[in-house]
Formats: C-alpha cells, structure tokens, sequence
C-alpha cells in the first residue's frame, strides 16, 4: 500500500505533462461553455504538475499543501466529467464511449481517496 502512495505524485506529474504533449486530446473533450480552453489545458496540466510534485515532497507540510492543491484541482475538472457524460455523442473519440464517461464519475472518488493517502503518509492521529 506505500508503494501506491508514493506513485500517486508521478500519476499526477505525468497526467499534467500530457496536457502539453498530447494537447489536442483534452481540447477536444473540454466543453463547449468552458472559456479560454487552451489556457485551461495548460493551466489544469500545470496544476497537476505542481500538484504531483508536491506529493512527492519528503517535507509533510508542502505534500499536504499539494495534496490540497490537487483536491481542488480534481474537483475543478469534475464539472466537465459530469457534461461528459451527459453528452456523450459529443466525444466519440474517448475510449470506452458512453459507459466510460459514466465510469469517470465514481472513480474520480478513487482519485480522491489516492490524494487523501498520499498526502497524508506518514501521519499519525496526533499529528496536527
């Protein structure tokens, strides 16, 4: 189970890093309402990068911070999982079509609870 805690940082960093390699994937999947979405890519990526690499930090304080930072980074994302889903003749390009945009939705808690593991390695209850 440690292990899993320490891959969650690299998960992140990793995911982060794709919103620049591979941009044209997430642009297409961003919704319509959403403004500015090159920007939003780049700055959910680069989010995710600071989010990730704060996971890794031997210092509690700063993997704390960035686990909060990454929480609300996911939960930034998770309106557009929801419209995903609602709307799924508009992304016939994501694997899994229709049951997968679905199946974002409940794993996104999976993500939550891997973030909530991570940033919390370490601690005991009488930590504070």
């Amino acid at each position: 189970m440690r292990l899993i805690k320490f891959l969650c940082g690299p998960f992140f960093i990793f995911a982060g890093v794709m919103h620049f390699v591979r941009p044209g994937f997430y642009l297409q999947i961003m919704p319509p309402w959403l403004p500015a979405h090159e920007a939003m890519n780049y700055a959910s990526g680069a989010a995710e990068v600071v989010g990730g690499a704060a996971l890794m930090c031997p210092d509690p304080k700063v993997r704390r911070a960035g686990g909060w930072f990454t929480l609300l980074t996911l939960l930034a994302v998770y309106p557009a999982n929801i419209h995903m889903a609602l709307n799924p003749e508009d992304y016939p390009n994501v694997p899994g079509g229709q049951a997968g945009l679905i199946a974002r939705l409940p794993f996104q808690a999976v993500f939550v609870a891997w973030v909530w593991g991570a940033m919390n390695r370490g601690r005991t209850s009488s930590d504070s």
